[in-house]
């Protein structure tokens, strides 16, 4: 068995990034000349991933349309000779397939994720958020061996200083993490206060489960603004077990919020092949000008 479907919850407003977000969706901006959505989907391509769910909003049909074949564009650009751009145009969703399912209410990251139930189906999947850019595919392909191998649920794990710990989804291990990486789950424990934490590993925007987490869901009594939170369906396959976390040293870029978004930006350009020499001359003369 593998993990082939990966779900992507793109309905949210983003508004943290208004005004820009009220005419370009938050997925769609930028890193550098890609948009994250694109990063998001590479990764998921780069672990075995062919199936690709994003859960979006009717009000952001941009996002569909980033996924149009567009032979006008891709013709002017042969002409111009830029074919390299017009492989790259032409590649969008050629190396995977591309379903679109629907939230029309912004009830919370569990019911998202609930509502790609039927174009998911009875098999385990991958969720991926969007505003968390990973440096490389290698902690989702691990996630997956990982569900595949346990026939659980797997998360992906940070490692955080413990006076931290409070900003986040907190996880109680079953024991120590052995030399893959990988540990047993008890329990996790949203924002809990610096004293009760049971560890100092925070769950990151990763996951791979298994599709009982969608009854989990249909379960679930709404929280705080009517939402219906992910983590407390995670709760319950971890009491159920198996249930892991992965803990991978990989380049991590929270881009959930301007100051997170700017900073992958110019992390990422410094090393881009093409654009990372003169950017770093051009930064080092900001810098030395202020």
């Amino acid at each position: 068995m593998q993990i082939r479907t990966a779900v992507i919850p793109a309905a949210g407003l983003g508004t943290r990034f208004l005004p820009a977000t009220k005419a370009v969706p938050k997925e769609l901006l930028p890193i550098i000349d890609v948009p994250a959505l694109q990063l998001i989907i590479d990764e998921a391509v780069g672990a075995g991933i062919d199936h690709i769910v994003i859960v979006n909003s009717r009000s952001k049909p941009s996002i569909e349309a980033y996924f149009a074949e567009s032979p006008e564009v891709i013709a002017k650009l042969e002409q111009s000779g830029r074919t390299d751009i017009a492989d790259r145009m032409r590649a969008i969703g050629r190396d995977v397939r591309i379903s679109f399912a629907y939230q029309d209410e912004p009830l919370g990251l569990g019911h998202a994720v609930g509502c790609a139930r039927e174009v998911v189906g009875d098999q385990p999947f991958a969720v991926l958020l969007p505003d968390e850019l990973m440096g490389s595919s290698e902690l989702l392909a691990a996630m997956c061996a990982v569900c595949v191998s346990s026939g659980g649920s797997v998360v992906g794990l940070k490692q955080v200083p413990h006076d931290d710990v409070s900003a986040y989804g907190v996880i109680a291990p079953a024991g120590a993490i052995d030399a893959d990486g990988v540990v047993g789950v008890l329990d996790l424990v949203e924002k809990p206060a610096v004293a009760d934490a049971p560890s100092d590993l925070i769950v990151i925007g990763r996951y791979v489960l298994t599709p009982d987490i969608f009854d989990a869901i249909a379960d679930l009594l709404p929280g705080a603004g009517g939402e219906l939170q992910l983590t407390d369906a995670l709760r319950v396959q971890a009491r159920r077990g198996p249930f892991h976390g992965v803990l991978r040293d990989v380049r991590r870029f929270d881009t959930g919020n301007p100051v997170g978004w700017l900073g992958a930006v110019v992390e990422l350009a410094l090393d881009h092949p093409q654009y990372g020499a003169p950017f770093r001359a051009d930064l080092r003369r900001i810098l030395r000008d202020e």
